[in-house]
């Protein structure tokens, strides 16, 4: 299969301190993989990289068949979209929701004198559609929910049909309906062969939606354990990457993990 995301060897490090230590990860066309790890594990630089915001210390990090450090990056963004919180900051509160999703075809936040032609107004309005916001549309992105604001940002990553989507703790700080939601959402996504090869972040495995089938789980930076979904989601993996004696179910497509005690 042809790879997407290809990192080798692959070190950040700001001054003493290593980020991410050596890690090798590759990521096929079709697949739709999960990053798991604790708190400074190194998901959120591991997505920096993936997203061709950031260049390894050393390594090789090559994205969608382009080298970092070879290829200019402001063309090689439009073809990887992302969610995150660090985004999600700089959009405007008094942006319309339609905007916040049009304005990612010129890869802007905030809407000023760019013209959209008619293509682009009718491809944000399925994907408002598709994730439930049609009706919001015309609403400021500042009086939205927290759940609400996650499905748009969604939305806007998938507006220029990107080869690469990448969601960095999308299902954070929701509450426990607006999680299912989004969940329920990014299975349907998943679950589309149209659809762009995904990579997921999260704390929880509860979080993981039906249809992803891999799992790279980080530790320290390093590379604990990377494979399908099944023969990384064990007991005894994660009990060892975050230290504590778990408990792994699965059910219907979902995973849970609790502690044995």
């Amino acid at each position: 299969m042809t790879a997407v995301l290809d990192l080798q060897d692959v070190s950040i490090r700001r001054g003493p301190k290593t980020i991410l230590d050596s890690v090798t990860w590759q990521v096929a066309d079709g697949e739709r993989w999960v990053v798991l790890g604790r708190n400074g594990a190194g998901k959120t630089t591991l997505l920096q990289i993936a997203a061709g915001r950031m260049h390894p210390s050393s390594g090789v990090a090559e994205l969608l068949g382009e080298r970092l450090g070879r290829v200019d990056v402001f063309e090689l963004r439009p073809r990887i979209g992302l969610a995150s919180s660090a985004l999600a900051d700089r959009i405007p509160a008094s942006e319309r929701v339609r905007d916040v999703v049009l304005t990612a075809a010129y890869g802007v936040t905030g809407r000023w004198r760019e013209r959209y032609e008619e293509l682009d107004a009718e491809r944000a309005g399925d994907l408002l559609a598709a994730f439930g916001m049609a009706e919001l549309a015309d609403r400021s992105f500042g009086t939205l929910s927290e759940g609400e604001r996650k499905r748009t940002q969604i939305a806007r990553a998938l507006m220029t049909d990107p080869e690469l989507l990448l969601l960095d703790e999308p299902a954070a700080g929701l509450d426990l309906g607006g999680r299912e939601e989004l969940v329920a959402a990014l299975a349907e996504l998943a679950g589309d062969p149209r659809s762009p090869v995904l990579v997921l972040v999260t704390h929880h495995v509860e979080e993981i939606p039906r249809g992803f089938t891999h799992v790279l789980l980080l530790k320290d930076g390093r590379v604990h354990a990377a494979g399908p979904i099944e023969q990384v989601l064990t007991a005894p993996t994660l009990s060892a990457a975050f230290d504590v004696d778990l408990v792994v179910t699965h059910d219907a497509g979902r995973w849970s993990a609790r502690a044995a005690r």
